[in-house]
């Protein structure tokens, strides 16, 4: 069943992710009043190594517990994976991702499905105003802001963090995607974890977000966006191997491929270098679920190379990650689906 409180346990801000688990137990929804009774929903560490979610929600509360201000909107904090984040790996072996099992996914069964149906249908009766999941990348990437709608709401609550927005629906399962049936949410990637430029960033859209009295419907002027469309997601099949360095490998990936994120790439950008002889594929699918790798790459001359120009996002070099999650994202411009 999903723990509830209704208020921040003594003590729970001084801890870092790591100590989270001592103290709640598990995944906790804690809900705390405000001067606008529907509630903003922040939901950290979905992925127990991503931390800036939690150190921003540190830094932001004190202010309002103490006395020294009001909530100026009620806040539902749904802090996540925490056995995750007491050995500082996005989710452990046997777990599954807590951000793709939300309502929506294909998969279903397992305890945490249910126990995120929870958090969604408690949301919902509570009149949830906005939703706000925050993530760190693994690989270089700048701060950006993720929707799941072309919608007037949504495209403003992610400005708010910055210009640079990513339109994606798949991967199913994900925070973002399940609240947008029921309210404009987002997601936001706020760099490394460990970077306090990410946690005072993502303090500060928190804290901006509590003073909204309303969702904006007109539309965001051309200028204040650069809006990227995710096309396809690029994962490694677990009979290939893979590296950055190592020689006896089934692909070696350029050792500075993760500075290629949000750079548009010309056709026949080199990804990597495969093994002679061998037949070599990736799984590359696109938001219907195709496979869709010959749309994308070439395979000759024994060197992975783009066959269209794309922009990646999330490429990184943590080999743990990439088998866990994917290799990268694809993506286009789709600024003139501006409404």
């Amino acid at each position: 069943m999903l723990k509830q409180l209704d208020h921040i346990p003594s003590g729970l801000l001084d801890l870092p992710a790591t100590q989270l688990e001592a103290v709640l137990g598990g995944p906790t929804l804690i809900h705390l009043d405000g001067r606008r009774p529907e509630p903003l929903l922040v939901s950290v560490l979905m992925h127990g190594n991503e931390t800036t979610g939690w150190e921003a929600v540190r830094r932001l509360l004190p202010h309002y517990l103490t006395g020294e201000a009001e909530l100026p909107r009620a806040l539902s904090l749904f802090i996540g994976n925490v056995s995750a984040a007491a050995v500082g790996l996005r989710r452990l072996d046997g777990q599954p991702d807590y951000n793709r099992i939300w309502p929506g996914c294909e998969d279903a069964g397992t305890p945490e499905h249910t126990l995120m149906r929870q958090v969604l249908e408690t949301m919902q009766a509570r009149r949830v105003f906005a939703s706000v999941d925050v993530h760190n990348n693994t690989g270089i990437n700048p701060h950006y802001a993720c929707v799941n709608r072309i919608d007037n709401r949504f495209l403003h609550l992610a400005t708010m963090f910055g210009r640079t927005v990513v339109y994606f629906i798949r991967p199913c399962g994900v925070q973002s995607l399940a609240m947008a049936k029921i309210c404009p949410s987002v997601t936001l990637e706020c760099g490394k974890p460990g970077q306090l430029n990410g946690v005072e960033h993502a303090r500060d859209y928190l804290d901006a977000c509590l003073h909204l009295s309303e969702h904006s419907e007109h539309p965001v002027a051309p200028h204040d966006i650069d809006l990227f469309h995710t096309v396809a997601t690029v994962k490694i099949p677990p009979e290939i191997s893979f590296g950055f360095a190592e020689e006896s490998v089934d692909i070696r990936f350029e050792a500075d491929l993760e500075y290629l994120n949000f750079r548009e790439l010309a056709r026949g950008t080199r990804f990597g270098r495969l093994r002679p002889g061998d037949s070599f594929r990736l799984d590359v699918i696109d938001e219907q679920g195709n496979d869709v790798m010959q749309r994308y790459f070439c395979t000759d001359d024994e060197e992975l190379t783009l066959r269209v120009p794309v922009m990646p996002s999330m490429l990184t070099r943590d080999h743990r990650v990439v088998r866990q999650d994917c290799l990268c994202y694809l993506m286009e411009r789709y600024d003139d689906h501006l409404l």
